[in-house]
């Protein structure tokens, strides 16, 4: 938004330079990017935001530096009421069909101008502020859009079939050409300003190249009006045409300002291009109300949002400069503030929060401390933050980073990664505007974050990776208007080799086992009972290296390799391993309390015995096939190895495992040790029918 220095000085009385000025200007938050030379004035570059319409002029911009320096501006439009031309009589040149879309619309007849070229001060105001000269009847209406921020649109009356008005909604696939000198097809839902055979202009957005305004124009018909904000919007994108008019109806004008903008333009009119004004013609089918803003005490709104200790004094005088007017309660003016009325050029103006804004605005954003809110209760940990705690502990024990993740995704996951059991078959979220571009899903699961954070670690060429997640994961209410289904879920991931301190190549890769061994590790930490794993088929996990997790016979979640066609989505080229659960699910069972056992003080025996046994058996159903023999000699069983190859048939393999005996009271015989040996043996091969390898 360009902004003349000379233009303002004539608004306002003011003695301050053009860079205090600009420096004054960005300190209420009408940010001055730029101040450039033009001729003997000065413009200000001045990013304006959406919700402040009422800055698009120069009376806008002037108005916020009367507030800051105290000063009144300047009237130049003459103040004399102005009486309207009786509705009867008004209704022969203007009639509104569609007054929901136009709510105030006003006209006036001036005769007898001369179209020439504006004056030298005219067109260097204009071109100090980037518009180009036209004509003098187009220049003063755009110079007072910019001076007044109301756009309007000077029709030559002798064009206008039937010399009226008509306000409608316009026809399907009517047709107009515009000043562009494009032919535009119009829909029924836009709103048209017409003369008795055919639209004249488009709303709001610009005139048509039939009734414009030439070197022959003898009578001139002024249009100032006010337009509803949604449609103008609406027409703009549907006719890709935005325009200075457009531009500001969209965002709001004053709806109180058409008859002052009017009175404006005709004097000029008269002035510079003669002509005899005709009478006001002011319809208004739509008033508006002012909205009204409660706050029984804006000096302790200030304190509690922002800080500042501002007088209420000194909060009434900012406001009320600004236009915001008071109003007391029972209209006494000895009672207790009770309710703000914002100006009619303010739409931004609807919570006390606004009067807050405005107040901080020029009680100076930079005097606003740093300094915590503060806190009206006591903290307390959720009655499962202790057992995450031991979650984390335990996994950054072995070596893992916690990560934190958006909680929102993209939805082309919902067909690649499986949820947990807890959100099988629950609608998903979807949210109506994204934050980033296409993550519009709450998410379900915890692993899209964490493999967007190994690939953007491999890009900076770290390949050994651990990561893990606690965080919530999200899905639809059980009915409309319920509240998101939430709950609690852990994820880790991790990729490339077993690490030693102070060496710089790996040992190993790491595997499917120290994936299942970070799972275990940290259940047992939050005393949770042994998880169970069993062969599992999920979507997004390598078949065969793939497991169910279950706690207590319940299915909480799964653990493997991440599918190759993952991976390679991804770009990934060593083995990802993933794990996720319901940690909700998890932390349901009964917390295990460590039980403490005094070091044995006789020795033990072991035994390694290996069996030849198909590819699909697993090593898991030895453990619970000897669990209901464990007693007070025989102490446990424990995987050793695998072994495939030389000697065994394609769909064999060698499994070995160690068995342990001890007695607590005294050391066992080796004849003792034989003949137990030989009966867990025994009712491994009725049980499973396996044998020891000769």
């Amino acid at each position: 938004m360009n902004i003349s220095y000379n233009w303002l000085k004539d608004l306002i009385d003011i003695e301050l330079s053009p860079a205090e000025v600009g420096e004054m200007l960005t300190r209420v938050g009408l940010a001055v990017e730029g101040i450039h030379p033009h001729g003997d004035d000065f413009v200000f570059d001045i990013d304006l935001t959406s919700n402040r319409p009422d800055c698009l002029s120069h009376l806008g911009v002037a108005r916020e530096l009367g507030v800051i320096t105290a000063s009144s501006l300047t009237e130049r439009t003459e103040t004399t009421a102005q009486v309207p031309l009786p509705a009867v009589l008004a209704g022969e040149i203007v009639t509104i069909e569609d007054a929901d879309l136009c709510h105030r619309f006003t006209a006036r007849i001036i005769k007898n101008v001369e179209i020439g070229p504006s004056p030298k001060w005219l067109i260097d105001r204009l071109e100090a502020i980037g518009e180009r000269s036209i004509n003098n009847v187009a220049d003063i209406t755009n110079y007072v859009m910019h001076e007044l921020g109301q756009p309007m649109h000077s029709f030559d009356l002798d064009k206008l079939a039937g010399g009226r008005i008509i306000v409608r909604r316009a026809k399907a696939d009517e047709e107009i050409t515009t000043l562009d000198e494009v032919e535009r097809k119009l829909d029924d839902t836009m709103l048209a300003i017409c003369d008795e055979v055919r639209p004249a202009a488009i709303a709001g957005i610009m005139g048509g190249l039939e009734s414009s305004i030439t070197d022959e124009t003898v009578n001139v018909l002024l249009e100032v009006a006010y337009f509803k904000r949604e449609n103008i919007r609406s027409t703009s994108r549907k006719l890709n045409l935005s325009t200075e008019a457009s531009y500001r109806f969209e965002r709001g004008v004053d709806l109180e300002n058409l008859v002052r903008a009017s009175t404006r333009a005709t004097q000029m009119i008269c002035e510079i291009a003669g002509g005899e004004a005709g009478d006001l013609i002011d319809l208004y089918p739509t008033p508006e109300i002012a909205n009204t803003v409660e706050s029984i005490d804006i000096s302790r709104a200030v304190k509690r949002l922002t800080g500042l200790e501002v007088e209420s004094n000194k909060c009434l005088r900012i406001l009320t400069s600004l236009g915001i007017d008071p109003r007391y309660e029972d209209e006494d003016p000895d009672k207790q503030v009770k309710y703000f009325a914002a100006p009619s050029w303010r739409h931004d103006i609807a919570i006390e929060v606004d009067l807050v804004e405005e107040i901080a605005r020029h009680s100076g954003y930079e005097n606003i401390g740093t300094e915590l809110p503060p806190a009206y209760g006591a903290g307390e940990y959720q009655a499962t933050e202790p057992r995450h705690k031991l979650f984390r502990q335990s996994l950054v024990d072995l070596g893992f980073d916690e990560a934190i993740s958006y909680s929102f995704i993209d939805t082309k996951h919902d067909e690649t990664i499986e949820v947990v059991p807890s959100f099988v078959g629950r609608e998903l979220v979807t949210l109506a505007d994204s934050v980033i571009e296409g993550a519009v899903r709450m998410r379900p699961t915890l692993l899209p974050g964490l493999l967007a954070a190994i690939r953007a670690n491999f890009n900076q060429q770290r390949k050994g990776l651990r990561l893990f997640e606690i965080g919530k994961a999200f899905a639809a209410g059980e009915s409309e208007g319920a509240l998101p289904y939430e709950r609690d879920l852990i994820a880790l991931v991790m990729t490339g080799g077993d690490m030693l301190q102070g060496r710089a190549i790996a040992e190993r890769d790491v595997d499917f086992y120290d994936a299942k061994g970070a799972v275990q590790a940290a259940l047992e930490a939050a005393g949770v009972e042994p998880a169970a794993f069993s062969v599992a088929d999920v979507r997004h996990l390598r078949k065969g290296q793939t497991a169910d997790i279950s706690i207590a016979g319940k299915l909480i979640g799964y653990m493997g390799r991440l599918s190759d066609d993952i991976s390679a989505g991804y770009k990934f080229k060593q083995p990802i391993y993933v794990a996720e659960f319901d940690l909700q699910d998890a932390l349901d069972v009964a917390q295990l309390l460590p039980i403490y056992h005094p070091l044995p003080k006789f020795p033990g025996i072991t035994r390694d015995v290996s069996f030849v046994v198909k590819r699909e058996f697993l090593y898991a159903s030895i453990g619970e096939t000897l669990a209901v023999h464990l007693n007070e000699s025989f102490r446990g069983v424990s995987f050793v190895d695998i072994y495939e190859g030389k000697g065994l048939e394609p769909d064999e393999r060698s499994l070995t495992i160690r068995l342990e005996y001890r007695r607590d009271d005294r050391t066992l015989t080796e004849s003792e040790v034989d003949a137990l040996h030989k009966d867990i043996l025994e009712h491994l091969a009725r049980s499973l029918s396996i044998q020891p390898r000769v």
